[in-house]
């Protein structure tokens, strides 16, 4: 009785924490969500930090603001050769549309064939669809152009968060490790440098993960002589960041650009492709080159990812796998949150039992304990 009602306590507390930081999480989104991601750069960009402090005798802003502006390259590297590519969409628009037409046309009449339905009725409904979108244009002009200043406050913070990260590491790490008593202090410095290390790994094994698929759709998308395989490959390498649904969200705009562009017989060649990659990835990309130091099974991982998006959106989609990994490291060292890791992470197999076998003088074989 006397364990129940400490069980009780305990677990109104936990979800009055829960509750109260995703209400912060809502209402600081602005703030919290580039930093956290400026948080992750910062780990990745620390070795570049720390190697021209270390050959070069760069001062510690000096180091901090060559490693910004080389970041500041590779994404505005990346950008520019993904505008390209969608200028050339932008070029094709007209011949897309026409194309476009045409199959709606085909499928106008598949579906008056099918059920029966005749055209006046379809384009009534599409009428009807058309003068509710127009009346709302307004509202989605307004929420394009909030969304295109959002991310750039966010582009802004995220820079000027990984600079303060890095050019302030050290008072941050000796602030975690003078929070704690004495007796825990070896514990936070092993969790600490085991963060940097994993998480450092993480991400790079994500982005060599993104390098290898986007160049396995190019090629498989060429091989197909399907148009724009170059912008295709690119967008399902970048979502292929977020586990499970940024695939299938490439997959849907794949699809529909090579039905604009070759009709209905390559789409399933495409749906092939991608199936394919998608299998190879998750079977042998993803624990060879990501590694399985830091694996948070496919329930807690679909679970993150709607609960990011649900608080953050797309940003709490992508931010939300290195932060559970984070957590899981934290419970694999910390004796009583062991469990919450156990459950986070995959099953382990027990091991078997290997037979070892001898040969006596009687040329016979014997299992040998």
């Amino acid at each position: 009785m006397k364990d129940k009602l400490s069980f009780l306590p305990k677990l109104a507390l936990v979800l009055f924490c829960l509750i109260s930081l995703t209400y912060i999480a809502i209402l600081g989104q602005t703030l919290l969500a580039p930093l956290l991601f400026s948080f992750l750069m910062a780990i990745l960009l620390l070795p570049v930090g720390n190697f021209l402090e270390q050959r070069f005798k760069f001062k510690r802003s000096l180091s901090t603001i060559v490693s910004v502006i080389l970041m500041i390259a590779l994404i505005s590297g990346i950008i520019y050769f993904f505008g390209n590519q969608l200028s050339d969409l932008w070029a094709d628009w007209p011949l897309l549309k026409e194309k476009a037409n045409v199959s709606f046309h085909d499928l106008q009449h598949w579906i008056s064939t099918t059920f029966h339905v005749n055209t006046e009725k379809q384009l009534a409904y599409l009428n009807d669809s058309t003068e509710k979108a127009l009346a709302t244009s307004a509202t989605i002009v307004a929420t394009t152009l909030a969304t295109l200043s959002s991310t750039l406050l966010f582009l802004a913070f995220t820079l000027l968060f990984t600079f303060f990260i890095l050019n302030y590491r050290r008072v941050l790490f000796t602030f975690l490790t003078a929070v704690f008593k004495e007796e825990h202090k070896e514990k936070v410095t092993e969790i600490v440098s085991q963060i940097q290390y994993i998480i450092k790994k993480y991400i790079i094994g994500l982005f060599l993960q993104m390098l290898i698929v986007t160049i396995l759709m190019i090629a498989i998308l060429s091989l197909l002589g399907v148009k724009y395989a170059v912008l295709l490959g690119l967008v399902a390498g970048i979502f292929n960041v977020v586990p499970y649904l940024g695939i299938f969200f490439a997959l849907v705009v794949s699809c529909l650009i090579t039905f604009a562009t070759a009709g209905a017989g390559k789409v399933l060649l495409v749906l092939i492709a991608f199936i394919g990659v998608h299998a190879l990835d998750g079977n042998i990309l993803m624990p060879l080159v990501v590694g399985s130091k830091v694996k948070i099974n496919a329930l807690f991982a679909f679970i993150g990812i709607v609960v990011g998006e649900m608080i953050w959106g797309i940003s709490g989609m992508f931010l939300c796998i290195p932060y559970l990994a984070m957590l899981k490291i934290i419970f694999d060292r910390v004796d009583n949150l062991k469990p919450w890791g156990i459950l986070m992470g995959e099953e382990h197999k027990p091991d078997k039992k290997k037979r070892v076998y001898r040969i006596t003088k009687k040329i016979k074989l014997e299992e040998k304990d």
